[in-house]
């Protein structure tokens, strides 16, 4: 009997261990449970993908949209808007939003208030992007599929709510971050403050200005009012004025900057450490005109922070059928018969700068800009030795200045210009002096800041748009968004541009939204309001439509 209880035991023992190895087993160690993730390591995960999301926008399309860089490959979607099939997918940013809800839920039962009120800011950051790419979109449902069935397909808040939303919630973080005796973040896993509170709450507040701003053509009393209260009570609401407070992330530069299965961009996208193609992303993008000759007429000094000279430019010489290096090889000989040529073909005049040379926005044959019509110039995105080209910081992993930009104090200090241009606060010069020297100070030249200024003095709104827009340099997105609402600066579109006006917004994804929710989709695409440009969309989801916060208003067209 005690053999066959000893043999019994054993047996119910091995079938236990066994289904707990079998349970261990179906555990995914890169994708861990909620019950298991520590906070402060969901952290950094958040804070990082959100500003991978960020460097995409504003150092990708958004930044052909607004003229700072043009492409010579691949270059539909930076350089003439082509979006339209199947759209733009906000699968990735629900992503982040995903990890940021687990942070916050996390934090709200442990009684983290600290880690409680990051995780609502970047939720609201992020929120916020959504609705300023799209317009209405999922928000009191969104998150919640693991509450039932009845949360699979979310219904679309208004663009409206959902910036009502983030106010708030940036109003409740706040009062949190201020709160005495919290449990302190883990500096060391807080890679965009290194655990300090006051400048997570200079942050929070800078964002609810931003949000404010937003709000300028569509409703400029809430706009009013909100900027008023923060700049009235900075006490209470401290907000980032100095670059050495920008919300900037790091790149490590030990990895490639796009990983497989969703992991995290550790080097700068443009790096030819770990993509050493030919055509990879830094030899295919290249300055824009229109920003390299507001550099050039402003003696900007960040013009050589972000790009290189012109390796060999052209000179005109006599003769025909002429196409050559010079003797010492620092410029390249053509004859008129070669230029005419070639303006005949592209449309496109010659340009014979020594110093500093961009593509024009929207062109016909970018790839061989600029009399590039031979040797390297057969592959998309290849050398050009006749233009200019960014910066070689930019074939590095990681550096100083090449960083996730989340918010500056540039972008503050424009936004308060801004706002005391139209009478709401006092001091609009100063502002907008303070906003030239802190951008200067970021990009390491603000030395130069008196000499500066003095050929670019506060002139009205077009000057702070102007300067907030060379500003947003490797962070368009805001430059967009700013010129949606404003109409400045005055950028047209260029020849080979899908519309002849630049676009509005993203269009829904067919397969992440329409075809996946699609009477909520609908019914969002029903309240977007075409405009004359909308062409051959064939219903209302056009980066041509006006959402909410543009419908009314006149800008930047009708």
């Amino acid at each position: 009997m005690n053999h066959k209880l000893l043999a019994f035991s054993l047996i119910i023992l091995l079938v236990v261990g066994g289904c707990k190895d079998l349970d261990e087993l179906n555990i995914n160690p890169n994708a861990p449970s909620p019950e298991t993730t520590d906070l402060n390591l969901l952290l950094p995960t958040v804070i990082t993908t959100l500003g991978t999301e960020v460097v995409n926008l504003g150092f990708g399309d958004l930044a052909g949209v607004v003229q700072h860089t043009q492409k010579t490959g691949w270059q539909g979607g930076h350089n003439s808007y082509d979006w339209s099939s199947p759209g733009q997918g906000w699968s990735d940013y629900y992503g982040v939003l995903r990890n940021a809800d687990e942070l916050y839920k996390k934090a709200k039962k442990g009684g983290y208030v600290y880690h409680e009120a990051a995780s609502m800011v970047l939720k609201a950051y992020m929120f916020g992007l959504i609705a300023d790419l799209w317009g209405d979109a999922p928000y009191t449902e969104a998150l919640r599929a693991e509450e039932g069935a009845g949360y699979f397909k979310p219904a679309f808040d208004s663009q409206q709510s959902i910036y009502q939303g983030i106010l708030a919630d940036l109003e409740t973080a706040n009062t949190l971050l201020s709160q005495e005796g919290g449990i302190p973040i883990n500096a060391a896993q807080d890679v965009l403050f290194g655990g300090d509170l006051g400048k997570w709450r200079k942050f929070t507040n800078s964002l609810a200005l931003r949000y404010y701003m937003r709000l300028q053509a569509k409703q400029p009393e809430v706009a009013k009012a909100g900027i008023v209260k923060i700049v009235n009570d900075p006490a209470t609401y401290p907000l980032i004025t100095s670059s050495d407070d920008d919300a900037n992330i790091d790149y490590p530069g030990t990895a490639n900057s796009t990983l497989p299965n969703g992991g995290i961009p550790a080097s700068w996208p443009t790096n030819t450490v770990y993509n050493i193609s030919p055509d990879g992303e830094y030899m295919r993008r290249k300055p824009c005109s229109t920003l390299i000759q507001v550099l050039k007429d402003l003696n900007d000094p960040r013009i050589a922070v972000w790009f290189d000279k012109v390796p060999q430019p052209l000179v005109l010489v006599g003769g025909t059928d002429v196409s050559r290096a010079s003797a010492d090889g620092k410029t390249r000989e053509v004859s008129a018969d070669v230029v005419q040529t070639y303006e005949n073909t592209y449309n496109t005049p010659v340009d014979y700068s020594t110093d500093y040379i961009g593509i024009p926005p929207a062109i016909g044959g970018a790839q061989f800009y600029n009399l590039q019509l031979e040797g390297n110039a057969a592959g998309q995105g290849r050398y050009n030795s006749h233009i200019s080209q960014l910066n070689t910081m930019y074939e590095d992993a990681s550096g100083d200045l090449l960083q996730m930009r989340l918010l500056s104090a540039a972008e503050v200090n424009f936004i308060l210009a801004e706002a005391a241009s139209y009478g709401w606060i006092s001091g609009p010069s100063t502002y907008y002096e303070n906003g030239v020297h802190e951008s200067l100070n970021a990009w390491g030249v603000g030395d130069e800041f008196s000499t500066y200024i003095a050929g670019a003095p506060y002139n009205g709104l077009e000057s702070i748009m102007q300067q907030k827009w060379i500003a947003s340099w490797s962070a368009a997105a805001e430059a967009w968004f700013d010129w949606r609402r404003t109409g400045l600066p005055d950028l047209e579109a260029g020849p080979s541009a899908t519309r002849s006006k630049l676009p509005l917004r993203f269009y829904y994804s067919l397969d992440d939204d329409i075809s996946t929710n699609t009477e909520h989709a609908n019914e969002a695409i029903d309240k977007l309001v075409p405009t004359s440009y909308k062409g051959s969309d064939p219903t209302n989801n056009s980066a041509w439509s006006k959402t909410w916060l543009l419908d009314g208003t006149g800008k930047p067209y009708n």
